[in-house]
């Protein structure tokens, strides 16, 4: 029920665009990570229509300034009204026509949706780090691969699930451990180590320390079996703790070699 004497107002915020979906026949339903409001959908009129002023605007990987009809408070419909958009970096134009990147970007979308499960409540680390993500993959520095598991790391991070890397997840005892448990949340010592422990090479836990600090002269040199063990541990960390799957992680093409 909407409050008696409820009206919508106009409020502006910038975003980057996680998701789109049709409504009707010319409507679009965006949903948007905000640098103020966090997670919020919004109702985009018309944006189908080949007059649409701003459709292009709204398809997913871009960074746009909006000005958004309804209630950043929750009173009243969940769904907003965009009212206006400008292009800041429409970053998917870039990497489109490149699956690797194409399918990393998407895996990152999906993974700020799951980690912001309440709509309004404000996530600017995630948006910053979601921002930076998509800035990285158009930038084409970096292989995409690397650039999604250095994200899931500091995503991680973010939920407090970081697996532990220079230390015993167990015990906390400094070092680089040569088991890796992620029931216990990581590296484990011989002391702590469960049965079933995965035996990573070091090369792995140091490139997986490496993308959790940004240490991008370390990460760019690795080779990609280490890659691939690495890429293996952070998706399974993620998903054990999220304790369901990513649709969109087995379509990453892991396959580049170098960006």
């Amino acid at each position: 029920m909407v409050p008696a004497g409820y009206r919508r107002h106009l409020y502006r915020d910038d975003a980057v665009v996680l998701r789109v979906q049709k409504l009707g026949e010319s409507d679009r339903i965006v949903t948007l990570l905000t640098r103020r409001h966090g997670r919020l959908r919004a109702v985009a009129r018309g944006v189908r229509r080949t007059t649409s002023r701003f459709g292009a605007r709204l398809e997913p990987f871009g960074h746009i300034d909006l000005q958004l009809a309804g209630s950043p408070e929750g009173v009243g419909s969940s769904l907003h009204s965009v009212s206006q958009v400008e292009a800041l970096s429409l970053y998917g134009k870039s990497f489109l026509a490149d699956y690797p990147r194409y399918t990393a970007a998407s895996a990152i979308c999906e993974t700020a949706e799951r980690l912001t499960p309440v709509e309004r409540e404000p996530a600017l680390r995630l948006f910053q780090l979601t921002l930076g993500a998509f800035k990285a993959l158009a930038a084409g520095e970096h292989a995409g691969s690397l650039v999604l598991d250095a994200y899931l790391l500091r995503a991680m991070t973010f939920a407090g699930w970081a697996p532990a890397v220079t230390e015993c997840a167990v015990c906390g005892e400094p070092g680089r451990h040569a088991a890796f448990a992620i029931p216990a949340g990581g590296a484990v010592c011989p002391d702590c180590r469960p049965p079933g422990a995965a035996h990573p090479s070091p090369a792995t836990l140091g490139l997986m320390n490496a993308l959790t600090i940004g240490d991008w002269t370390v990460a760019d040199a690795t080779e990609p079996s280490v890659r691939r063990e690495c890429s293996g541990l952070v998706a399974a960390h993620l998903q054990w703790h999220m304790e369901r799957s990513l649709r969109s992680l087995p379509l990453v093409d892991r396959r580049e070699l170098k960006p």
